[in-house]
């Protein structure tokens, strides 16, 4: 089968999430909103939280190759928003549903990518043990992903782009004197 129907399906059900709820979306509504029958959804998918996992997946995926380097937190930190900002209503819908889990698996994926990306700027010619290292790397991506979860559960209602910013303004240095910290051991 053409992998035409495959988007299609995936475009189908974007549409329904800016619609409603996923709980009310059923294979059926897909089918015949797509013209196609449900072998051709089984075709592809096992069920909906299958469907729901690829088109998360490929969102995180997405916005990882986009983002080769990462300069600052803030660079991370938009990367983050923009994986929850492509197609809003239907990601809160995903957020709102029994797929959540799904949505924050990917969503930490995408903070500890962009984390680490950041980590290689951070410390590119600075030497510090493994261990500081990772403790600097994993309190930034809990923030990242606290953040994001947090405007999330306000139903991506506040202003992230003025809160990011403030954020930003208020942490600057803060990598660095870790890092210093970790350098005087």
């Amino acid at each position: 089968m053409p992998s035409f129907m495959k988007d299609a399906i995936k475009k189908t059900f974007v549409e329904l999430l800016e619609e409603m709820p996923m709980s009310q979306i059923t294979v059926k509504m897909i089918v015949e909103k797509c013209g196609i029958n449900r072998n051709s959804f089984y075709y592809y998918y096992q069920d909906l939280p299958a469907l729901v996992e690829e088109m998360v997946k490929d969102t995180a995926d997405d916005i990882i190759s986009r983002y080769d380097t990462v300069d600052s937190i803030e660079t991370a930190l938009r990367a983050t928003i923009a994986f929850c900002e492509q197609n809003r209503r239907a990601i809160l819908h995903i957020y709102n549903s029994v797929s959540r889990d799904v949505f924050e698996t990917y969503l930490w994926k995408v903070c500890d990518y962009v984390i680490t990306t950041y980590a290689k700027t951070l410390f590119h010619d600075i030497r510090i043990a493994p261990s500081d290292e990772e403790i600097i790397r994993r309190f930034y991506r809990c923030e990242c992903f606290g953040l994001t979860i947090e405007w999330l559960n306000q139903k991506m209602e506040t202003n992230v782009e003025e809160h990011i910013s403030r954020f930003c303004q208020l942490y600057r240095g803060m990598a660095e004197e870790m890092i210093k910290r970790a350098v005087e051991g």
